[in-house]
């Protein structure tokens, strides 16, 4: 017999005691977002002062830059403590961390979701390559977020010759994560929801770690009602059940079956969706030649996005074997507040188990974002301006992928320019360089990349650069541009120039 409870938002809200380690699933603009529990704690603190001094852990980003998601935990005395891998849907939880307010760790979003699965089973920690020369390397900043982080949450060692990160395990008091249904013993399933990250882990390493766990609902339903294959949470493992009749697939959408994967729509051949700015869409047509018919891709967050344009444009998403972190796999691809979803997906599956997937060598090609480069090849896109970003799951998929293709502007900030007369002319260069001598933070070591032997691209408007052996490597060159005013004079370094080819006009249509 199931111990769970059927209880209010506010009741479960009560449960959650002064200096508990609280973990919860979501990812992006409310996908999974247990949003009606979440906001009773919020009430509660402000009300009451409680729960106060909380530990907050969780592996993808969640909010709507505003109120929701982890900024109902963005208050001064509520807050002890962050654990997280992306943070630019809480700007509130930024300037915690920047005010030095809280402590704040910032680890890949795979480790984060492995190492719950570690500590529900009970074995010491997670061991794995993944963060090796980054900025969680306990030899640079071990994760840590700003001067008030003193613990060591990461440590390095070497077995069997081979160097390793060992990521400590911690108690987890509190899972707080979200299904569709419930049947009356407290089985869990997820099967409308959008996608299905780490609830299953997260369950357990409260319900093994002695804590509690809290499932917020759409709909609860008769016991034996659920099909067993679609329950991803048992009821012995679940101590209470929030129906929340109003929850919503995304912020402010409805339940969308072909988003969850429950039906196949007729989709019409969509009007492709390229970048309206000049620099975007250079970027996403230079980047989908890399594209390769048949490999195993992924596309990350931001700039990246704009290639699912070209794809659609092409008409070639039946060619390809597209994946994102967040274990979709095909489909049309949503983007930006979305990012993570598809309709019409021909896989769903646990974000974890894509990341094992990830972490193995599985990616052939993944195209991700750059923030900014420096002339050892090292990327960072977790630390831009003094602000704590985060890599989601940058650091699994960019250290693991056998060619990565960096996409980003050249530079930032005031940047202005137009192609005219089949020449790109830059009439403004922008304020801020991308391309410096050193990155603030190490997102992506270059050194790691030339010891595995990858193939890295850096792709721009303007340029395109290669990984050499001794830095970064000029391959490409839009026409119009100017070698030296254009592009050697508005970085921080001189790359390495031997005979750089035009960038395909194609890619300026």
């Amino acid at each position: 017999m199931s111990h769970a409870k059927f209880m209010s938002a506010a009741e479960a809200a009560g449960l959650i005691r002064d200096g508990d380690t609280v973990a919860v699933s979501g990812n992006g603009a409310g996908m999974s977002s247990p949003e009606e529990i979440l906001a009773e704690i919020e009430k509660r603190f402000l009300e009451t002062g409680h729960p106060r001094d909380l530990t907050l852990a969780h592996s993808l980003g969640f909010g709507d830059r505003d109120r929701l998601g982890s900024n109902r935990f963005a208050h001064e005395g509520m807050l002890r403590k962050v654990i997280a891998a992306h943070f630019t849907w809480s700007p509130r939880m930024q300037q915690l961390v920047r005010d030095e307010k809280i402590e704040a760790y910032c680890l890949p979003g795979g480790v984060i979701q492995h190492l719950f699965r570690e500590i529900g089973a009970g074995r010491p920690g997670l061991f794995t390559h993944l963060g090796l020369g980054t900025f969680v390397d306990p030899r640079r900043q071990g994760g840590r977020c700003n001067a008030r982080s003193g613990e060591t949450l990461v440590e390095w060692m070497r077995i069997d010759g081979r160097e390793i990160l060992r990521y400590k395990p911690f108690k987890v008091d509190v899972a707080i994560v979200r299904g569709t249904y419930a049947d009356s013993r407290g089985n869990i399933s997820l099967e409308e929801e959008a996608v299905d990250l780490d609830v299953h882990t997260i369950a357990l390493a409260a319900h093994n770690c002695g804590g509690i766990v809290l499932t917020q609902v759409r709909q609860l339903v008769e016991a034996g009602s659920l099909k067993a294959k679609n329950v991803r949470i048992p009821g012995i493992m679940v101590d209470g059940v929030v129906p929340a009749p109003e929850q919503r697939q995304f912020y402010g959408r409805d339940y969308d079956i072909t988003v969850s994967g429950g039906r196949r729509a007729y989709l019409e051949a969509a009007a492709a969706d390229i970048p309206a700015k000049l620099e975007r869409r250079i970027i996403a047509r230079r980047a989908a030649l890399e594209l390769k018919s048949g490999a195993s891709l992924n596309f990350g967050f931001g700039m990246p996005g704009g290639i699912f344009g070209v794809v659609a444009e092409q008409g070639i998403g039946d060619q390809l074997w597209m994946s994102v972190e967040q274990g979709v796999h095909n489909g049309r691809m949503l983007d930006d507040a979305l990012f993570g979803a598809a309709r019409n997906a021909d896989a769903i599956l646990p974000s974890i188990e894509q990341f094992d997937f990830y972490s193995g060598g599985g990616i052939d090609i993944a195209f991700l974002g750059m923030g900014e480069a420096d002339a050892q090849g090292n990327v960072n896109v977790s630390h831009l301006g003094g602000k704590l970003i985060g890599p989601g799951g940058f650091i699994e998929i960019a250290q693991n992928a056998k060619k990565v293709v960096f996409c980003g502007t050249f530079d930032a900030a005031g940047t202005r320019m137009e192609f005219r007369d089949g020449k790109l002319a830059i009439l403004q260069s922008g304020a801020v360089k991308k391309f410096v001598k050193e990155v603030e933070r190490i997102t992506f070591s270059g050194d790691f990349a030339r010891a595995q032997h990858q193939e890295v691209l850096f792709v721009t408007e303007r340029a395109v650069f290669r990984l050499a052996g001794e830095g970064l490597e000029l391959i490409e060159v839009a026409p119009g541009v100017d070698v030296d005013r254009d592009i050697v004079a508005c970085m921080s370094f001189r790359p390495i120039i031997g005979q750089p080819g035009p960038m395909p006009r194609e890619v300026f249509g």
